[in-house]
């Protein structure tokens, strides 16, 4: 198949990309700068535990996809506020027949669509202020996507798999088809597990309690998922923020599969990890607080669901992010005199 990664210089969309390359598909991926030149001199490099010697894919890598033919699948592997800006690149290879996934963590642009729910159609303005990206897109080229595996940029052109290999599918409106029977057997060939699910925002929701609560709670504190959840404090904030999502997707006919504590309990059991939003904070990266929390405010507002722990903390996150970005990523404690 011919796959086009955009992201593929990234953690998520490289790993996808060597892999997919490596089974047999025609895979082009867009980069940028340093990535971009690592990728064209040497290929793109996977480092995993099983296989310590990186693995090598020899991928076709360009800085903007115009003049490319259409594309049997696009991955749209960049986070929320990244689509926008990419969007008449994706559209340049998007055809009638064109699968596009998504990849973004938190709720998506196209969450409403193809929805059998008197909030149809309606529009996510955090991640697509206006419109733009739900307007450029038509909704039956979507397949949806989760993410479960966690991976790093270790380098240009590098990415080093941490764990996870699960990427469940599933069309907008819940149908089994053809076409995502046959992505998932592309994946799965691959060397993924994706399963076809008939509600793909209910997977949506439980990544995302976990993820609205655990990362700006760590970048506000620094604190690891075990830290988190072992102090009192913390979890009862992260189990009140979880009950707030809980309440506002289950007016949207969302059922969780698991409670609360078990939630927790799964985070706690991950360990001293560091969560993507506190890894962004210390490397002076922009926070993707709106994608994972501020959509899930405005569902609130949406449905009528009161927020105040959801308010509060995206409140204060979004005022770290500011000053870490007007501090071009070198915010730091002052010292205090006499010290």
């Amino acid at each position: 198949m011919k796959i086009c990664v955009i992201g593929g210089g990234g953690a998520i969309g490289g790993y996808l990309a060597v892999m997919l390359a490596n089974s047999g598909n025609d895979v082009t991926v867009m980069a940028r700068g340093a990535t971009l030149r690592a990728i064209e001199e040497r290929g793109l490099a996977l480092i995993t535990d099983e296989h310590p010697e990186p693995i090598i894919a020899k991928v076709k890598a360009v800085e903007n996809l115009r003049g490319l033919p259409k594309q049997d699948v696009i991955i749209l592997a960049v986070k929320a506020h990244q689509v926008e800006p990419v969007i008449d690149d994706l559209v340049s290879v998007l055809g009638p027949d064109t699968i596009l996934i998504p990849m973004q963590n938190g709720i998506p642009w196209w969450y409403f669509q193809k929805l059998n729910s008197k909030y149809k159609d309606h529009p996510v303005d955090t991640v697509d202020p206006g419109g733009v990206v739900m307007r450029a897109i038509n909704p039956d080229n979507i397949i949806g996507c989760v993410v479960y595996p966690a991976t790093i940029t270790q380098g240009p052109g590098v990415i080093r798999h941490v764990e996870g290999v699960r990427f469940p599918l599933g069309e907008l409106d819940g149908k089994s088809t053809e076409r995502i029977q046959k992505i998932s057997d592309v994946m799965g060939a691959a060397g993924f597990k994706s399963p076809i699910l008939d509600d793909i925002r209910a997977e949506i929701w439980l990544k995302l309690w976990g993820n609205l609560t655990f990362n700006p709670i760590s970048a506000l504190t620094h604190g690891t998922l075990e830290g988190i959840c072992r102090f009192p404090l913390t979890k009862e904030l992260a189990r009140n923020m979880m009950a707030e999502a809980q309440a506002i997707a289950e007016k949207l006919g969302v059922t969780f599969r698991v409670d609360i504590e078990r939630r927790i309990a799964g985070a706690e059991k991950v360990g001293k990890h560091k969560t993507s939003m506190l890894q962004d904070l210390e490397a002076g990266r922009s926070l993707e607080i709106d994608a994972l929390l501020g959509s899930v405010i405005e569902l609130g507002e949406i449905t009528g669901t009161p927020t105040p722990c959801l308010n509060t903390v995206y409140a204060l996150t979004k005022y770290l992010d500011q000053n870490v970005q007007d501090a071009k990523g070198n915010l730091v404690l002052p010292v205090a005199a006499g010290y």
